[in-house]
């Protein structure tokens, strides 16, 4: 149900349940969950995340079984995402729809193909998402964007999610991946630090991380590497 492939710094982890159009049920969110984590200890200093076929992610699987396991592995993936040291780009290659568009939000980064929308319906099924959800949907979007969708339940395409900030760029999952390798060149201690900052992490993890950086090799191949008029060459230690 779910694809890993290395390609040198950057993992890519693709959704493979073409048949439910890549919804996630209690196997998928597990697979997620062990698959990040497992690409960071295997050196990963970039995470792709798409979908198989036509759609990126259709949500949870609305003909699976619901209840309080299914959403501890749900909200254990999408919260574990975004505790991850490395950053993650979204590939949405097409509807990214209720726990689509919550995949997309647990990702740093969204790179959105011409037939990607975004959409929370919960208020059409009587179900709920979590605070962080709504939250995070506002501080990327925005109020307005966010209002919509939690509470007239409206969808966003491409190009609408590109001008509230939804999503941060356009294009294919080739387009991801070169940004995702570009993204891997940059110094990987200094993404954790700013990745721990952005997501609210806690003082004192922050704390320690601004002083790891500052302590680090890398900020002096950084120094080295201006010196010597080449482009530095960052280890994360």
């Amino acid at each position: 149900m779910l694809g890993t492939r290395a390609d040198g710094p950057v993992t890519v982890l693709e959704l493979r349940r073409e048949e439910r159009r890549n919804a996630l049920d209690l196997a998928l969110c597990r697979e997620l969950a062990a698959a990040s984590r497992q690409a960071v200890d295997d050196g990963a200093r970039v995470i792709v995340v798409t979908g198989a076929g036509t759609a990126f992610c259709s949500g949870a699987d609305l003909g699976g079984v619901y209840g309080q396991e299914f959403l501890d592995a749900l909200y254990g993936m999408l919260h574990g995402l975004t505790r991850l040291p490395v950053p993650l780009v979204a590939a949405v290659n097409g509807p990214a729809i209720g726990a689509g568009t919550q995949l997309a939000l647990a990702c740093d980064l969204r790179v959105a193909d011409r037939t990607a929308k975004f959409g929370v319906p919960t208020a059409r099924n009587g179900m709920a998402v979590d605070a962080w959800t709504m939250r995070t949907l506002a501080a990327v979007a925005g109020g307005g964007i966010a209002r919509r969708l939690m509470l007239a339940a409206e969808t966003v395409d491409r190009d609408q999610a590109l001008a509230c900030g939804l999503a941060d760029r356009a294009g294919d999952l080739d387009a991801a991946m070169a940004w995702a390798h570009e993204i891997a060149t940059l110094a990987p201690l200094t993404l954790a630090h700013n990745k721990l900052v952005l997501n609210g992490g806690e003082q004192a993890a922050i704390d320690e991380s601004f002083a790891r950086c500052w302590a680090s090799d890398d900020v002096r191949e950084a120094a080295a590497a201006r010196a010597e008029k080449r482009a530095p060459v960052f280890r994360g230690r």
